[in-house]
């Protein structure tokens, strides 16, 4: 509890301090320390900054406690391991509704407020597609494609909305019931404490977290100064995928996402194409899996075993030796947007443990 109160009161720090927080929790030092070193600096004239900040936190957490909101901290083994990898992770989640969906394996559909028809259906139709493909679909609850996204992954499956305010403080107001059919199966979720309105300097930084949950961005009609752009810039410094899908070019309304096709992002017609850049395949497959070549004749004495192909990822973990995302990189010579699904699977497998502050633990099966 005493972890998660300081992780908390650090999240309560400017959101400058959120990238040498992060540095200072990766490299080993506790929360407390942590609080305590950059209050200090954050407030020279104010010798009780921390104990305030503390104070604050726990107010926080009581508060949320009270109206059944979830708190993960960065050291919880339930923080999404995706978010461990950004510069900048937050300190603390605030959580409504399912805490595990943030884990699950996820792709953000964003776009502008003032979409076209056009804009909203293919929204809509794609997060329908990946949501049915067990996907689940991260987007910002805005007006507009973030709306028609959230609804289009409800009608089939699952989606996470994260905000701008703290979670108990639904923005815009009429997309309340929005927000409670998806807090019933997904997850609403902020970094920022309950009761925190939804001011303009909290929407940017909320971007980062779409991206980093997600294992790509799709961009659906974004204009030259669209926030989904901010999005999409977050996740190439993340290293996820960008996907936009092409629009009308006589309107205008598209031509952020139109400069992202041009600067490389992959063209998106259907879901498919983005299943594909995830190394998915399709979602209809053929019925005959041997690829046309006959069946192998039968020699009477039953099929050939199949040797275990070794695995880079697994490999390169030794049983009860915590490594994090950095290390695990290295060896494996993989890069973050293959190297989670990858962990993902052999978690999933029972193969691989996830420990607090974005670590993994290969799980040894001698014994």
């Amino acid at each position: 509890m005493t972890d998660l109160l300081d992780l908390v009161a650090l999240s309560l720090l400017p959101p400058w301090y959120g990238l040498p927080a992060a540095e200072r929790l990766r490299s080993g030092d506790p929360a407390g320390v942590v609080l305590d070193d950059l209050a200090d600096h954050a407030a020279r004239n104010e010798p009780d900054k921390a104990s305030t900040l503390r104070s604050k936190a726990a107010a926080a957490i009581e508060r949320a406690a009270a109206a059944a909101m979830t708190a993960i901290g960065w050291s919880d083994p339930a923080y999404p391991v995706a978010l461990t990898a950004i510069a900048d992770p937050p300190p603390v989640l605030w959580i409504r509704g399912h805490a595990g969906t943030l884990s699950a394996p996820s792709v953000a559909i964003v776009g502008s407020r003032a979409a076209s028809p056009y804009g909203l259906s293919v929204a809509e139709r794609l997060a329908a597609d990946l949501a049915a493909c067990g996907l689940v679909v991260v987007s910002g609850l805005a007006r507009g494609v973030d709306s028609a996204a959230h609804r289009g992954a409800l009608s089939a499956g699952v989606t996470v909305a994260v905000l701008g305010s703290g979670v108990d403080v639904i923005y815009p107001p009429e997309h309340a019931s929005l927000a409670r059919d998806i807090e019933t199966e997904g997850a609403v979720v902020s970094e920022l404490a309950p009761g925190t309105p939804p001011l303009p300097m909290f929407f940017p930084r909320r971007n980062r977290i779409i991206s980093g949950l997600s294992r790509a961005v799709v961009v659906v009609e974004a204009g030259e100064k669209s926030g989904s752009l901010i999005t999409a810039r977050c996740a190439l410094e993340q290293g996820r995928d960008v996907l936009a899908v092409p629009g009308n070019v006589l309107s205008g309304r598209n031509r952020g996402g139109h400069a992202l096709l041009r600067d490389g992002a992959k063209i998106v017609e259907s879901a498919d194409d983005i299943l594909e850049e995830l190394g998915m395949g399709p979602r209809v497959r053929p019925a005959d899996t041997t690829g046309g070549r006959p069946p192998a004749a039968d020699d009477g004495r039953g099929p050939t075993p199949t040797l275990p192909k070794p695995d880079p990822v697994l490999d390169c973990l030794a049983p009860g030796e915590p490594c994090d995302l950095d290390e695990i990189s290295e060896r494996s010579g993989l890069n973050s947007p293959r190297l989670l699904p990858r962990l993902f699977e052999l978690e999933l497998q029972g193969l691989v443990r996830r420990i607090g502050g974005g670590r993994f633990v290969r799980i040894d099966r001698t014994c």
